[in-house]
């Protein structure tokens, strides 16, 4: 469906620049933004490799691993429906902490092997589990205390100093995650009847 709405924005946008004589503008245009995002996927390519590395000193050292146990308490107190020792805590904990560091992308496999480790306690598997949209929940809305795509796109555009974004992202991806789980909570009282 939306590759559909998006092929119709294109073929309206190309036929009113050729309609208007535009057809050199639009080229050229078209020709500048896939230049552009050429230029933007490469410095993001740059940048998330800086990042793995980092993660994967910080796995090596033993950084994130601190990080997990500290944030572990407060992912079994969010999940109080899971098994004390049940595999979905740590891959739940070692994707939070992947969000935490910004690396969405590297928690993005990790929240996949979580979902599937909630999937297993599932006693209705074509239905998800209060788990399951509280995981989702939490992975949408997490605290990010490196944002570093955002950081990358603004060095990318020519910021004076990119990482002035750094404490309000962290102020608001903090206010979001509290009141996305209070909502949550909430919601799952209320359809429980509480």
């Amino acid at each position: 469906m939306i590759n559909n709405i998006w092929l119709f924005l294109i073929a309206v946008g190309g036929m009113a620049g050729l309609v208007a004589g535009k057809g050199g503008v639009l080229t050229q245009s078209s020709l500048s933004a896939v230049q552009s995002a050429v230029n933007l996927t490469l410095n993001l390519v740059g940048v998330m490799a800086l990042w793995s590395g980092v993660m994967k000193i910080a796995e090596e050292s033993g950084l994130a691993t601190m990080i997990a146990r500290a944030v572990r308490p407060l992912v079994k107190g969010i999940f109080p429906s899971l098994p004390r020792d049940h595999p979905a805590i740590s891959t739940i904990t070692l994707s939070v902490v992947a969000n935490l560091l910004g690396m969405g992308n590297a928690a993005t496999p990790i929240g996949l092997k979580a979902m599937e480790d909630l999937q297993k306690l599932n006693r209705n598997p074509s239905t998800a589990t209060d788990a399951m949209c509280t995981f989702i929940a939490l992975t949408l809305t997490g605290i990010v205390l490196a944002p570093t795509t955002v950081i990358a796109i603004r060095a990318q555009y020519g910021s004076k100093d990119p990482t002035n974004v750094v404490g309000p992202i962290i102020l608001l991806t903090t206010g979001i995650m509290i009141i996305t789980l209070i909502l949550d909570m909430l919601l799952r009282d209320l359809s429980r009847g509480r």
